[in-house]
């Protein structure tokens, strides 16, 4: 389970966060691993292992990701601000946790804030309408090459690599 293999790689310190994280709101550790590993299923099957790099199947992957969490999330919550809170919680985190570099983490961070407004915006539509749309989104992403770039996209996903 690749789920497993992420977190093993985390440090102590890492956990530590997590974990904190995690036991204020425990009834949200099943759905957010859902979520991941509903991401990454979704990402294997329609990119292989290419969503792993800093491309547009790794910018479709860190929206879709928003987007299911905020998803499962809402379903403890029944309020869509506190599920893109806690969305953003999780994936800032984890960005901060990761140590990127500096425009790997600027990428994800602008794409995860774009997954959370596709969920605010298509709250009522099912899974395969939302990977259908952040696809084409995907496609139609944009190459940064710099920090001030990101600016330009604010409602556009963004890559760095082809």
């Amino acid at each position: 389970m690749k789920i497993w293999a992420r977190i093993k790689k985390l440090s102590f310190p890492q956990l530590w966060q997590f974990s904190v994280l995690f036991l204020k709101h425990p009834l949200l550790i099943i759905p957010t691993l859902q979520a991941t590993k509903r991401t990454f299923q979704i990402c294997d099957t329609l990119y292989g292992k290419e969503h792993h790099k800093s491309n547009k199947a790794n910018a479709f992957r860190h929206a879709l990701w928003n987007v299911l969490l905020c998803k499962n999330s809402m379903k403890r919550f029944k309020n869509k601000q506190k599920s893109v809170f806690w969305a953003q919680n999780i994936t800032d985190l984890y960005e901060k946790v990761t140590q990127n570099e500096v425009l790997e983490e600027a990428m994800d961070l602008h794409n995860n804030t774009i997954g959370r407004i596709c969920f605010l915006n298509f709250l009522d539509q099912n899974e395969e309408e939302i990977v259908t749309f952040l696809q084409n989104k995907a496609e139609n992403s944009q190459k940064v090459e710099k920090l001030n770039a990101f600016k330009k996209h604010q409602n556009q996903l963004v890559y760095l690599l082809e």
